[in-house]
């Protein structure tokens, strides 16, 4: 450990005077979850580390997309969250590489086979369509399998508690560059059919991707235009069986430059999502057995028109990929204190790709075949509380078939200890794998999985006015899959180590005023290809856009009754970038941006809100060459009945 996390760990350890939140303005810590382990539990009984986003704080963030409320907690960075509407949503947990974070909706994998990373695009999901969102840190391959190396994000969208047989939801919003939130839900329970459909829209004309570094070139805005449609629908056959079944579809449409620091008025991208699926759940006694099937298919196009003719005159790539997921497993209480959970799933994922261009040396086609695999997975857990609930372990572990690579298995250890009813211990122990990506076995078939190990502790306590949580993690990766640019192939290489500290802590000084924060440190080193010979082998002390500190703070206030109002701020620290092939890593500034949000509940059933980012007008970059969020409001009304 470095000597600086050592230092923290120590100041931060010492200020007891706060307690635990799952995160920033969340509910206490014993709130159920079922991301941990698959069932329902209490938060105070995993040693897993869970950040619970409530549906009041969602609501909270109408402004917002889902990636810039995840690029919030603590953690997590979402590389383009700031960026213009439609860009590259890349999820870095822990300091991670893309495509090792496990993005779960309702508790199923997502992801698309068609990218390099297997990394499923948020720009996809509607923040009006989530309930509440869990976030599970460290490795959680034992069940989850492939991609949670870092942990995985549950966005949860089905709604608990629903008692009259009929309801309304509507959201309208206008901002900025001419944008537009809307949103539509109908949901309702009536006897044993529970029922809900939700339908989304964001529009907007949006800003330049590409930074124009002269200011004189006049690039033109990029326009995003995305809807999502969903519905559910469960039924209670019987008092110990229920059913449910779901689809999803989502599109959008965006326009794209060149690249860094370069225009193009007429290239596009086109991304379409369909899931569907069904589920069981048979719940009696001590046995709880449930199984789930879910299908998706995912369809990106890239279309740069002839009108603006750049290096390429016209230019169509599509990609297809399409994903089966099958599991079936069963939770039983074998004794007092102790549960057992057992299960098994299958996945498929095939891909191909549509290419057809035109350019100065003239036509060019080419055409990427069919390619798939699967994978079968065996895993179990056991899972211990103490008769006075104090002690809680979980033992797992994974065996994982890939038709490509072979297999390989994963464990879990997560012990916690409740030393009073305010302070608890917590710890981990875990590895975590990723499977290579359908691209990088057509072009290395040999390519083993990604595997890393994960150790992580910490305190937390929970004593009102205040709480913390204060958590230290290592990980470790020795065979990461990484890019040859001597023989042009995916090869199993990257040697990576991420220290890293995250504290998070909630102060109520009165009952109507909270303050919220949270900070996390990467310490990391990262061995892999010289970027700049690219013929030898270099140890970086930084991970490419992921920064070493990353502070966010929120000061909320009930300033009367039904108004309130809340100051945000967020500051990230000096970051590297590529500058290029072959050339020296790019430093990227820090930055410190404000934003403000005020609500007011007229009645149960209207309430109004406006959402202010960038209050300042601070110029930062996330990315190299690419324009991050200016001044931007938003303002609009929600109606309930």
């Amino acid at each position: 450990m470095s000597k600086t996390i050592t230092l923290l760990a120590a100041l931060l350890a010492g200020s007891t005077a706060f307690a635990q939140k799952d995160t920033v303005n969340t509910k206490v810590l014993d709130e159920v979850v079922v991301t941990a382990n698959k069932l329902e539990q209490k938060q105070s009984t995993t040693g897993k580390v869970i950040t619970v986003i409530t549906k009041a704080q969602i609501e909270k963030s109408s402004g917002k997309t889902v990636a810039q409320l995840l690029n919030e907690q603590a953690g997590i960075t979402i590389n383009g969250a700031l960026n213009n509407a439609g860009a590259v949503q890349t999820v870095y947990m822990r300091g991670a590489s893309a495509g090792r974070t496990l993005i779960l909706l309702d508790g199923i994998p997502m992801n698309d086979p068609s990218t390099i990373t297997t990394d499923f695009d948020l720009n996809l999901f509607s923040i009006n369509d989530l309930e509440r969102i869990e976030v599970c840190k460290g490795a959680q391959s034992t069940l989850y399998g492939s991609d949670a190396i870092a942990g995985v994000i549950n966005l949860i969208t089905l709604k608990k508690d629903v008692q009259k047989a009929f309801n309304i939801k509507a959201t309208l919003s206008q901002g900025s560059f001419a944008t537009t939130r809307n949103n539509l839900q109908v949901y309702g329970k009536k006897d044993k059919l529970t029922y809900s459909a939700r339908y989304a829209r964001l529009a907007t004309n949006g800003f330049s991707s590409a930074y124009d570094s002269t200011g004189k070139k006049n690039f033109d805005n990029d326009r995003y235009d995305g809807t999502v449609s969903n519905a559910q629908l469960a039924y209670q056959l019987s008092p110990v069986l229920s059913i449910k079944t779901f689809a999803m579809f989502s599109q959008y449409k965006a326009g794209i430059d060149a690249g860094i620091f370069t225009d193009d008025k007429d290239y596009n991208i086109h991304n379409t999502s369909f899931t569907s699926g069904a589920g069981l759940q048979y719940k009696k006694g001590k046995l709880t057995l449930t199984g789930n099937y879910q299908f998706s298919e995912l369809t990106r196009t890239y279309r740069n028109d002839s009108l603006d003719k750049t290096s390429t005159i016209f230019e169509n790539n599509t990609y297809s990929g399409k994903s089966q997921f099958v599991e079936l497993y069963a939770g039983l209480q074998l004794a007092r204190g102790i549960t057992l959970l057992g299960g098994a799933d299958y996945r498929f994922n095939s891909y191909n790709q549509q290419y057809f261009s035109v350019s100065m040396f003239g036509p060019y086609s080419s055409q990427f075949h069919d390619t798939s695999f699967n994978q079968k997975a065996l895993y179990a857990s056991m899972i211990y509380s103490s008769p006075d609930k104090k002690l809680n372990i979980e033992l797992g572990g994974r065996y994982n078939d890939h038709s490509r690579y072979g297999n390989n298995s994963t464990y879990t250890f997560n012990p916690s200890y409740s030393i009073n009813p305010q302070l608890r211990l917590f710890a981990s122990a875990s590895s975590g794998f990723k499977a290579p990506s359908l691209y990088q076995l057509s072009i290395n078939d040999k390519l083993d999985a990604e595997k890393s190990v994960n150790y992580e502790g910490g305190i937390s306590l929970d004593k009102k006015p205040f709480s913390t949580r204060l958590v230290y993690f290592h990980r470790r990766i020795n065979n990461g899959i990484d890019y040859n640019y001597i023989s042009f192939k995916y090869f199993n290489y990257i040697k990576q180590t991420v220290n890293g500290l995250e504290w998070e802590f909630t102060a109520r000084p009165t009952d109507k005023i909270t303050l919220s924060g949270n900070y996390t440190l990467l310490s990391s080193e990262e061995t892999t290809q010289n970027r700049v010979t690219v013929k030898d082998t270099v140890t970086y002390n930084y991970l490419l856009r992921r920064p070493k500190h990353t502070v966010n703070l929120t000061l909320s206030a009930e300033a009367a009754k039904g108004l309130n109002l809340s100051v945000t701020g967020k500051y990230v620290s000096k970051r590297y970038d590529i500058g290029g092939y072959k050339k020296t890593d790019v430093s990227l500034d820090s930055y410190f941006i404000l934003g403000a949000y005020a609500d007011y509940t007229l009645n149960e059933h209207v309430r109004f809100f406006a959402d202010l980012q960038n209050l300042t007008g601070r110029k930062f970059f996330d990315v190299r060459g690419f324009n991050s969020i200016p001044t931007m409001f938003n303002t609009g009304v929600t109606f309930n009945w």
